[in-house]
């Protein structure tokens, strides 16, 4: 069948809604689904991916695509229908779903690039230098020793190609994918191998004396490389062997080759437990539920409740087993990168190197090797933060969603998905088993559970049936005041930190709130500091010297000016855990104190290195926000003190008691999941919530009973659905009057009855990084006549145009 009878659907790397369709290149090769082209549009070459191919020629004349820029996919074509689900769903452009998919720098306007090695450096210049005179391109590569870009693409598709795929084989040229027009790429290293018929072998006997013993150390050292000795562990024990290996090459005593190697993100591995000896009762019972569903190779979702320090994790690791023996693979969602970290330990452990981390905390050249191991099939098993819920692996039978109910699995810009939704629905579409795993599940998930729509696992008791920690809850009402503010630590804190530091104990402090104080208030007129881009304070980071935003990121010295009045009389009000951590040392000047917030974990050796001195009894007491509340064992922890337990009560959003619940119950379990047993002091000003009266006696029946009966009078999910649509815009009046437009035209369209629309109102951060924001929010029970709805207004905005931005977020998690 001749390559013009095929066409190419291409999903183009632009803001698009529908996908479009190329003839193939003019050089006849015909990319599969998964790889990527670079597509003519609108006088551009943009990047495309190819989604299916057809027989079908459409009516309309068709652009070729220029080039292929992969000789292989980048992700699988059974992916395919999920990333279609994911535009339709999310109201996004299809062509940006897969560009956020993949690593960052596989979606630029990037290709091949052309290197000389070692061995083609001698074969074109000594042994054959009359190639370089036949073809010009090779003398240009002898003299820059790369080619890329424009030049490259010319050669490919050309009659050069053949040749240069040739002369890649014998291992005198490598083709390597670039990213971004940046070095990063295929990482490769120079590996020795003996020569299988050396051009003289009388040479040695002439050869200088380092010469003869690098060659002695590669006859030594090679059977044990069959795949090739690496020339950097060659150097590391004779410094002589750089310059004796070019002239060993050059006596045809030994070949040099290029081969991939790949970048590792793992380095040092946290603490971990060895495998269990035998499992708990109630995990034999989950067990028993679990491998069944996996073996069947069907769609089967299932709820793991299990309190704090009950053994999911090994449920999860077994699960794995039972999945990869029947030749599947296995995807591992964690909510944040801290939590990777965790689990990875325990998988490492047990599968070794057929586990790859996919998440925003690797450099882009180890995501980009990580990507390809999975791509290749070599790692099959994934962990990673929502984001790894694209990886490219062809068949997932298992996928596993720990602490399911965290809001961090929502993104909360660009494309807005959730990413334990798509665990669902990627697992319905491949037929595999999902396992959402929670000590305090999300109301939708339980609510699904109970209904049957998913099979409910309980893992009620701890591990060898230790109890869980006392908690006793301080009114700070009671406590008394100080400048007529209670103190940071009531009596009873301070005695329990006190008597645990004496038994040589260690302690946990939480504070859901990094910085040293919420904001900088003038003392002259009453305003605080507040972001020029945003309407929004700033915080106080005192070790830092800096007034910062903690949502565009903006900074500015602490020894700064009110924004009001330019006067310098500026007072800290609030407290951070910076200023938790200052006051601790100051109550006990000789603990060992230790802080685990994102300011003191700019990347994994950070975390890694306060998890280990914890762990290591190196550590009295650690500060910290929601970063220790997830995941962590420390089994010598017997306090943990909670100093504001009530901060998310008065968030505007109908979730703020769910978060604070869950909240409260994750660093609750921290305590007392080692021999001694564990207590809690959690300090709030509402005592009587029943958030928090709930997380005090471990009764999450008790609190989904509560919460659902007022989601439900107040017809909040999961009792129904909700699309926030959100207008932004560098002038305010454009955007209220957009929003307004809107509005009055979903209100005039009578056929959607039974969607409510509520506003237009300002954001409650009403002016973010600069631009104003109006909100419309789109609730009801039917979700398909919201989406009907929604899109109607998209294309409502579209045709009015203008400076104003619109952002869709379906199944909003976060309503500021």
């Amino acid at each position: 069948m001749p390559p013009s009878s095929f066409y190419l659907e291409v999903a183009v790397a632009a803001p698009l809604t529908q996908t479009l369709t190329y003839a193939v290149p003019a050089s006849g090769e015909i990319p599969m689904p998964g790889q990527r082209v670079l597509a003519p549009l609108s006088g551009r070459l943009l990047t495309g991916y190819v989604l299916a191919l057809s027989e079908e020629k459409p009516e309309f004349r068709l652009k070729r695509v220029t080039d292929v820029l992969d000789d292989f996919s980048v992700f699988p074509e059974a992916m395919v229908p999920f990333f279609r689900w994911v535009a339709r769903y999310y109201h996004y452009p299809i062509g940006e779903v897969i560009r956020g998919a993949l690593p960052g720098g596989l979606t630029s306007q990037s290709g091949r690039q052309l290197k000389i090695t070692e061995a083609g450096q001698h074969y074109f210049l000594v042994a054959q230098p009359q190639l370089a005179h036949d073809h010009p391109w090779l003398a240009g590569l002898l003299a820059k020793k790369k080619l890329s870009g424009a030049a490259m693409r010319k050669l490919w598709r050309g009659k050069e190609r053949r040749l240069i795929e040739q002369w890649s084989e014998q291992g005198l040229l490598s083709v390597e994918q670039i990213i971004s027009g940046a070095s990063i790429g295929q990482k490769t290293e120079t590996c020795i191998f003996l020569a299988a018929e050396p051009l003289a072998p009388e040479l040695p006997a002439t050869l200088k004396p380092s010469e003869n013993k690098t060659l002695a150390l590669i006859k030594e050292l090679l059977p044990n490389s069959p795949q090739g000795l690496p020339r950097r562990e060659l150097s590391k024990l004779y410094s002589g062997a750089a310059k004796a290996l070019a002239s060993l090459a050059d006596h045809g005593l030994i070949r040099l080759a290029e081969r991939p190697v790949y970048r590792d993100p793992f380095g040092e591995t946290p603490h971990f437990h060895p495998r269990p000896t035998q499992l708990t009762v109630d995990q034999q019972v989950a067990m028993a539920q679990l491998n069944p569903a996996i073996a069947q190779k069907k769609y089967a979702p299932f709820l793991l409740h299990g309190v704090t320090g009950s053994g999911k994790t090994e449920v999860y690791l077994q699960a794995a087993e039972t999945t990869l023996a029947l030749g599947r693979s296995v995807l591992v969602l964690v909510p944040e990168i801290a939590l990777a970290t965790q689990l990875e330990a325990h998988f490492l452990s047990r599968f070794g190197k057929t586990v790859a981390l996919l998440h925003s905390g690797l450099a882009r050249g180890e995501r980009f090797d990580q990507w390809q191991r999975v791509v290749s099939g070599e790692a099959r098993i994934v962990i990673g933060a929502r984001s790894a819920i694209f990886a490219p692996l062809a068949d997932p039978g298992l996928i596993i969603v720990d602490e399911e109910h965290d809001s961090a699995y929502k993104q909360e810009d660009s494309l807005r998905y959730q990413g334990r939704d798509l665990a669902l629905l990627r697992g319905s579409q491949g037929g595999a088993t999902v396992l959402l795993g929670s000590a305090t599940p999300s109301l939708a998930s339980y609510q699904h559970a109970l209904n049957g729509k998913y099979t409910l696992l309980s893992l009620p008791s701890r591990i060898e049936n230790r109890p869980l920690p006392q908690v006793e809850l301080v009114d700070l009402q009671a406590v008394n005041t100080v400048s007529g503010r209670p103190p940071l630590f009531s009596p009873q804190l301070k005695q329990a930190l006190r008597a645990t530091l004496a038994r040589q104990e260690q302690s946990l402090v939480f504070l859901n709130r990094r910085g040293f104080a919420g904001c900088m208030l003038c003392s002259d007129c009453g305003q605080a500091v507040q972001c020029p881009h945003c309407r929004i304070t700033l915080t106080l980071h005192k070790g830092r010297g800096e007034l910062v935003c903690h949502y565009c990121g903006y900074a500015t010295n602490s020894r700064t000016v009110c924004t009001n009045c330019r006067s310098i009389n500026l007072a800290p009000i609030g407290f951070g855990t910076e200023r938790i951590e200052e006051e601790l040392a100051g109550m006990f000047p000789k603990a060992r104190i230790a802080r685990l917030d994102h300011d003191t974990t700019r990347n994994r050796q950070d975390f890694l290195r306060i998890l280990r001195a914890v762990h290591d009894r190196e550590v009295d007491i650690l500060v910290g926000t929601q970063m220790i509340t997830k995941g962590h064992h420390f089994p010598h922890v017997t306090l943990v003190g909670i100093v504001w337990a009530d901060a998310g009560l008065g968030m505007p959003d109908y979730k703020a008691g769910e978060r604070t619940f869950q909240l409260l119950a994750q660093v609750t379990g921290r305590a007392g999941r080692g021999e001694q047993p564990g207590r809690v002091i959690v300090q709030t000003y509402q005592p009587g919530h029943y958030s928090i009266a709930a997380a005090r006696d471990h009764d999450y029946p008790g609190f989904f009973a509560k919460e659902t009966g007022l989601r439900k009078a107040l017809g909040y999910p999961p009792f129904s659905r909700l699309i926030n649509m959100v207008l932004d815009g560098e002038q305010e009046e454009p955007v209220q009057n957009r929003a307004e437009s809107l509005v009055a035209k979903g209100k005039a369209l009578r056929r959607y009855r039974k969607t409510a629309i509520l506003g237009p109102a300002p954001a409650p951060l009403a002016r973010l990084r600069g631009r104003f924001r109006w909100q419309i929010l789109l609730k009801g029970p039917d979700l398909e006549e919201l989406h009907s709805l929604c899109l109607e207004l998209e294309q409502e905005h579209a045709r009015l145009a203008g400076a104003v931005n619109l952002a869709v977020d379906v199944d909003p998690e976060n309503m500021l």
